[in-house]
């Protein structure tokens, strides 16, 4: 649906009076300057709806095209998620498309040892390049199916994620696929999993505006979510006496409005979150009748270790990570007993009252609380314990499901949750939570995709996860690896050893590597085949955000050169290298693919874009409303007794593809109400559903009278589990060789590994390199001063940059930071690839470095 001109105007007001309103210039959504040559020409301006490329808010916009040239990008008022608001990067969005060193065309690598280096790559044509990547997939899946790779992206639009998962595993028959969200939500996945057994917020962004309470746990809002971070201080700034607690290593933008900065400890946040659920519990504060009527309890494996080793996840310990065992309220009581206000004060060096003030807060039955996460919490050795943490806190008060409560994982990615969590790109997941390990799951899988039945069973076991895939890479143990829509070359952690810095590890040269990406980037250096991609608008597709919205974004103007959609790639492959194959007699790519793309022409079915993408959402969608398929209804998803995989079901709804263009995205579970699709606002909360509310847990099970009026679906007392985990160390602590802790995230301008943002000359310029944040005593003590070039070291490996005592980042002694945007600097040489036991998520936040003055 194109934009009218009203609309577009519409947007630039609002943008402008939010402006005007003090909201600052990091979140002015007004026009965006010009994309480039072109704005100024004679032909008439066309006006699409789409979501911005960048972070998981999910910020609607409408972006103005002109002589086939994208020229501005404004504010989208109708989104749900940003409501005209953009940030900074928002503000240059169209300007991403037209760096000077765009990939126009495929590239070939004939000798590898030349990776690592700006020569070797020459130009090829499609059909050169296509081929010899068909050719060693084949070549390679035929030999050993364990050797081969794909590393996908939360930055993968959904139906790409989706066709990739299905070519990956039904196709290739092969569980190693992983994208980058590993790196990010994985620890909030499996947290989400293990304690409602349906994955991502039961609330919304709505919640910004409706809570009196935030509690940010390891979150810079203000820098890497700066949208959201708009909603919450206008709304802290309403004068309702809303308050602000940021839990933090160091002080950080969103540290300077917040009413009180609570800085623990890395790694002890898991014993401050225990601390409250014990003064709850022993103050006799927490919610009785919701913990009657909504809970069970339980507790895991200790004493875990840290994956330091290549085989962690196959020994002893490894192995047990995930057992967990049913316990009474009374044990987990006594479990947190230890866990006194002195005991996590002493551990954490956060105040005994200041932890007392925050539990009060969230005993207080008249304080609606909303808590806010992201990589502080997730990045973590313990970071799906610490996912639980929080959880068991908002569930002993019973603050979720309801406006203005509720534990909220902010995401990093623009869909991470719509393609890396929902259509199973993850080693061990199928489509809509499914997992591989359940034989429901995969009986129901291959009906859908007109499988017969058994053919998954071969990928009944999870694949490589991320950090799993690389370290095999840089043994020698992969020999195909394709990635897309990342930057793994400066993203990894331990890059000292994926490059093959590290002489011991230099697998990296004999694995054929592919890279799909717009701009040359560290990883096209390692790259043996380098396949030109469009970049955002220069196709259709559709992102799914952290509060559960997919929206579509569609296409405004043609990709340069001989850049194609990226589905057209992977299926231009796929047909190659499923050549000859059979499934029941019948040709593999076209039962697996026919629906959308013709063999024979060797090309969609149809020009029409719109059509592609709404034939593939509408075979995704049928994983989460099985009676559009007889197939899926005749699977007994009920078969094992646990009710686990038919709640999945109808947890997960999803609306036809054309509501979600009309409505400017939808959160799911959409219910079809007397003829309307009804986006859900609060999951699990009984009530109107024309209000947000989710009525389908109390229609559907007859579950009345509840505390809270909610009800989580649960037909065979599947209750949420509150989870104990204790505090444990972090994988690594200071020492007089290591003396400091080093941290790595986002800052405003730019946006992860800086691939797109670096090319915006008014963002590079803002931020031209990554600076080593410090404090300014530990400076005078090591004689660097401001912009001098240290050199950090771990046990991992060795970077340099400059250093900044300018206060952004305002670490305590011992504590230091530098955003990873810059490939100048590869930072990630030095940071640790241990990983959280449960999730397989690097720890990037508590490597132990010491610093020398270069």
């Amino acid at each position: 649906m194109e934009v009218s001109r009203r609309q577009f105007v519409k947007a630039t007001a609002v943008s402008l009076a939010m402006a005007a309103a003090g909201m600052g210039t990091a979140t002015l959504a007004g026009c965006a300057p010009s994309g480039g040559e072109g704005a100024s020409g004679s032909g008439e301006s066309t006006f699409t709806s789409g979501v911005c490329r960048f972070c998981g808010t999910g910020c609607g916009v409408i972006c103005e095209a002109k002589n086939g040239r994208l020229v501005s990008v404004t504010g989208d008022p109708d989104n749900g998620s940003s409501r005209g608001l953009n940030c900074v990067k928002g503000y240059y969005l169209s300007n991403v498309l037209y760096g000077e060193d765009r990939l126009t065309v495929p590239l070939i690598r004939d000798d590898p040892y030349t990776k690592g280096t700006d020569e070797g790559l020459r130009e090829a044509t499609w059909e050169e390049a296509l081929d010899l990547v068909a050719d060693k997939l084949k070549t390679a899946y035929k030999n050993d199916v364990s050797r081969i790779a794909f590393w996908g992206s939360g930055q993968q639009p959904i139906a790409e994620g989706y066709l990739t998962a299905k070519f990956w595993k039904a196709g290739l028959l092969s569980n190693n696929i992983d994208p980058n969200a590993r790196l990010c939500m994985a620890s909030a996945v499996v947290g989400f999993m293990n304690v409602f057994q349906t994955d991502e917020p039961a609330g919304s962004y709505d919640d910004l505006e409706n809570a009196d309470v935030f509690v940010t746990w390891g979150a810079n809002m203000a820098e890497a979510h700066p949208v959201l971070y708009s909603r919450l201080t206008a709304h802290k700034l309403s004068g309702e006496g809303v308050k602000h607690y940021d839990l933090t290593c160091y002080r950080t933008r969103t540290s300077e409005s917040a009413d009180k900065v609570l800085i623990f400890r890395p790694g002890s946040d898991i014993a401050v979150a225990n601390a409250i659920c014990n003064y709850l519990i022993q103050n006799d504060l927490y919610d009785h009748a919701f913990v009657e009527d909504h809970l069970q309890f339980k507790q895991g494996t200790e004493n875990l270790g840290d994956a330091f080793d290549d085989g962690y996840d196959k020994s002893e310990v490894g192995s047990k990570v995930d057992a967990v065992e049913s316990i009474g309220f009374e044990d987990f009581a006594a479990r947190l007993e230890p866990y006194t206000l002195e005991y996590a004060s002493e551990l954490s060096g956060v105040p005994v009252d200041d932890i007392r003030e925050l539990a009060d807060v969230f005993a207080d039955p008249s304080k609606k609380v909303m808590s806010l996460w992201t990589m502080g919490v997730n990045q973590h050795n313990r970071g799906t314990w610490m996912n639980h943490c929080i959880y068991n806190i908002h569930l002993l008060v019973g603050k979720i499901a309801k406006p203005g409560n509720g534990p909220f994982s902010l995401t990093g990615q623009p869909s991470a949750c719509g393609t890396a969590r929902e259509v199973g790109t993850f080693c061990h997941r199928l489509p809509a939570d499914l997992v591989v390990a359940n034989p429901q799951h995969r009986r129901f899988t291959e009906a859908i995709w007109n499988l017969p039945e058994g053919y998954l069973d071969p990928i009944s076991k999870p694949g490589f996860h991320t950090t799993k895939m690389f370290r095999e890479m840089s043994k020698g143990n992969i020999d195909f690896m394709w990635t897309a829509h990342n930057n793994w070359a400066v993203s990894a952690p331990n890059l000292t050893r994926v490059l093959g810095v590290d002489p011991a590890y230099q697998g990296i040269y004999s694995t054929f590597i592919v890279v799909d990406e717009v701009y040359p980037t560290n990883s096209t250096r390692y790259a043996d085949v380098v396949l030109p991609a469009a970049l955002w608008v220069e196709r259709e597709g559709q992102f799914g955000n952290g509060e559960r919205r997919t929206t579509i974004f569609e296409k405004a103007v043609d990709p340069p050169g001989e850049a194609k959609w990226d589905l057209w790639i992977l299926l231009q492959v796929a047909m190659r290298v499923l050549e000859g194959e059979t499934i029941d007699g019948e040709d593999a790519f076209n039962r697996l693919f026919g629906f959308v793309f013709d063999k024979e022409k060797g090309d969609f079915i149809s020009d029409d874009e719109k059509e592609i993408n709404g034939l593939i959402w509408e075979e995704y969608r049928t994983f989460s409303n099985p009676e559009l398929n007889e197939r899926a209804q005749a699977i007994n998803m009920d078969a094992d007794g646990t009710f686990e995989a038919k709640l999945k079901m109808e947890a997960k709804q999803l609306a036809p593809y054309e509501e979600y263009r009309s409505a400017h995205g939808l959160t799911w579970p959409v219910r079809e109400v007397d003829g309307k699709w009804l986006p859900t606002k609060w999951r699990f909360a009984n009530g109107s559903q024309e209000e947000g509310f989710d009525p389908y847990g109390v229609e559907k099970y007859g579950k009345t009278g509840l505390a809270n009026d909610v009800c989580f679906y649960k037909a065979k007392d599947l209750k949420p589990s509150v989870v104990f985990r204790p505090y444990e160390p972090p994988a690594q602590e200071p020492s007089e060789d290591y003396p400091f802790w080093f941290s790595t995230g986002r800052l405003l301008e730019h946006w992860h590994t800086g691939s797109m943002t670096m090319r915006v000359p008014e963002l590079k310029r803002a931020l031209p390199e990554s600076l080593l944040y410090m404090n300014k005593q530990d400076c005078a003590d090591l004689g660097i001063k401001d912009g001098d070039t240290v050199r950090v070291t771990s046990t991992y490996g060795t970077f340099e940059i400059n250093v900044s005592t300018s206060g952004r980042v305002d670490p305590d002694p011992g504590m230091t930071f530098a955003a990873f945007f810059d490939e100048k600097r590869l930072i990630n040489l030095a940071v640790e690839d241990i990983y959280c036991p449960l999730s397989k998520e690097p720890d990037f936040k508590k490597t132990c470095v010491r610093i020398e003055k270069a």
